[in-house]
């Protein structure tokens, strides 16, 4: 290691030492959410994503784990009536928060009319990536972005599918977008 790497880490370890110490693992915050309409109090590590929290604490394993670094779409969720990569905010960051998730969509066995879509136009292969699509696809919808296929092709382009099923993902939303 350089000599200026050195002096750059001592003068960092005072204050790694009070963060770690001030939130470290052992001091578990209290968050309060609203998810799928049910309130929950759930006791999470500070450094926990929320995505982990959904899957993990929640049991609510519906919102994927695909890249973890937000460039896949995986884990789309909506928070707070905006759609957000899960994988990219922590847990604590949004206590007192509403939370939707692809389990939160369906009325009992009735599935939520972009789901069917999703069914109707193949718009799935392996369905890993579908939960994420779906999710992004509602706040697609909401957010007004399915004037033409192109639109929706743009706004969605944070969502991948590996299988290649974008051209009836697109077919999907903007079906569902028409009232169709």
């Amino acid at each position: 290691m350089g000599a200026s790497a050195a002096v750059g880490l001592a003068a960092a370890a005072p204050l790694l030492a009070s963060c770690a110490t001030a939130s470290g693992p052992e001091q578990p915050t209290t968050v309060r959410l609203t998810i799928n309409g049910e309130s929950r109090v759930v006791e999470v590590d500070n450094r926990t994503s929320l995505l982990d929290l959904l899957r993990e604490r929640a049991g609510l394993p519906g919102t994927k784990k695909g890249c973890n670094q937000g460039a896949c779409g995986a884990c789309t969720i909506h928070l707070d009536g905006r759609r957000v990569n899960s994988c990219l905010t922590l847990a604590v960051m949004h206590d007192g928060a509403e939370i939707t998730t692809i389990e939160g969509l369906a009325d009992g066995e009735r599935l939520h009319r972009l789901q069917q879509a999703f069914v109707d136009e193949d718009g799935f292969q392996c369905g890993y990536c579908t939960p994420g699509q779906i999710m992004s696809g509602l706040g697609c919808i909401a957010e007004g972005h399915t004037s033409s296929r192109a639109q929706i092709r743009e706004w969605m382009s944070g969502n991948i599918c590996r299988c290649g099923a974008y051209i009836n993902i697109v077919t999907a939303i903007q079906q569902t977008a028409q009232g169709a």
